[in-house]
């Protein structure tokens, strides 16, 4: 039976939500035991890129990641196997959640761009041969239940006329709730970063990416008693989860903030170059423009130096986008694996400290009319 778009507004409502809760205390335990953790998170990235480009709802793509990380957690996989198996678990992932005619294709899946650049061709009988050993693994029961199952039940009342906006009432309530849910979004991809989410119930990490959104947009309460009786989670419920995501929030805040001060340093310095009608040459004698001075790595410009930093390309890594381009890790070999997971997760050098979770989280949220 085919349910509405928005079943949380439904009498079957409390139900499935309720239905959803008794099964996730069922749950396969996680040990984080596979040799191959250190590539946990290039294969959950992977996953998400291919989701997003062939739009997969979350619920596939949370999925999906869920089933890697427990085949992961019971098999010694090669990395090569391993592309093919989070592919698989995304096929399965897709099939569980979507509709039939939204189920990725053969073909699709091998002309995706990241495909090539993987080097990899994926094949029918490869693909069913996994598929079935996935299925064998979890006993044919793919009835996992993930924190992408009840974020929409809970953002239903995430916002009310009554929340306060810094102590202010709300004039604007429809342009709240987009803020919530693009930021409860957010934190939900987050969550799919790092196998440490795995710790806590699905229904937790999701009543704590609506907390945590809360806290970034100035809400208050925090955690309204509204909240609590749908969740059944106190705010002391959710501290420990929620440290985690806000450290993440925190820190791709900051790595946001120094890119655009480099952008911005870097087209002042280019306006003030062309203002000056400075000029360079290369050692023939030809006159050569700005813009091809600037693709001298090797050159400086004179009374100038050069400061380190990003490439003018670069882009910061993005949970909700996932567009940067994946470069297919070699074999793994335990000399190299420490320096591979670091290039593979950002927030490896985040220190492990206690962050100070408060009714007035301290960093910026974006601005928008009460």
């Amino acid at each position: 039976m085919e349910l509405e778009d928005q079943w949380w507004n439904g009498q079957l409502a409390a139900d499935i939500y309720q239905a959803l809760r008794f099964k996730e205390l069922k749950l396969p335990s996680y040990k984080g035991q596979s040799p191959q953790l250190n590539f946990r998170r290039y294969f959950a990235d992977l996953i998400a890129i291919v989701s997003n480009r062939l739009r997969l709802c979350p619920a596939a793509r949370h999925l999906a990641v869920y089933l890697l990380d427990l085949f992961m957690d019971r098999y010694d996989i090669t990395v090569q196997q391993l592309h093919l198996v989070s592919l698989s678990c995304l096929l399965l992932a897709s099939k569980f959640e979507e509709r039939e005619d939204r189920v990725p294709k053969l073909e699709t899946l091998n002309n995706l761009g990241c495909m090539s650049s993987m080097n990899l061709v994926l094949t029918k009988q490869g693909l069913l041969h996994m598929e079935l050993l996935l299925l064998e693994t979890f006993q044919w029961n793919l009835y996992f239940p993930t924190a992408a199952h009840f974020i929409e039940y809970y953002l239903s009342i995430a916002v009310h006329e009554g929340d306060l906006h810094d102590g202010w009432p709300m004039t604007c309530l429809e342009k709240t709730k987009i803020y919530m849910a693009k930021y409860a979004d957010y934190f939900l991809e987050v969550s799919l970063q790092d196998h440490v989410f795995l710790c806590f119930a699905p229904s937790l990490v999701a009543a704590t990416c609506v907390a945590a959104s809360r806290l970034i947009l100035h809400l208050s309460p925090t955690w309204p008693p509204r909240l609590q009786r749908l969740t059944g989670y106190t705010w002391e419920n959710l501290i420990s989860c929620a440290e985690k995501l806000l450290i993440a929030h925190d820190s791709d805040v900051k790595e946001a903030n120094k890119q655009k001060c480099q952008q911005a340093g870097h087209q002042q310095q280019q306006q003030q170059q062309q203002q000056q009608g400075q000029t360079v040459y290369h050692s023939s004698g030809q006159a050569a423009t700005v813009a091809q001075y600037l693709h001298q790595p090797n050159m400086q410009y004179p009374q100038q130096t050069q400061q380190p930093g990003l490439a003018p390309n670069h882009r910061p890594v993005s949970y909700l986008n996932h567009s940067t381009s994946l470069q297919a890790p070699n074999a793994p070999q335990h000399s190299n694996a420490q320096s591979i997971a670091t290039t593979l997760d950002p927030k490896s050098n985040i220190p492990n400290r206690s962050y100070q979770v408060s009714m007035h989280y301290t960093c910026a949220a974006p601005c928008f009319e009460r």
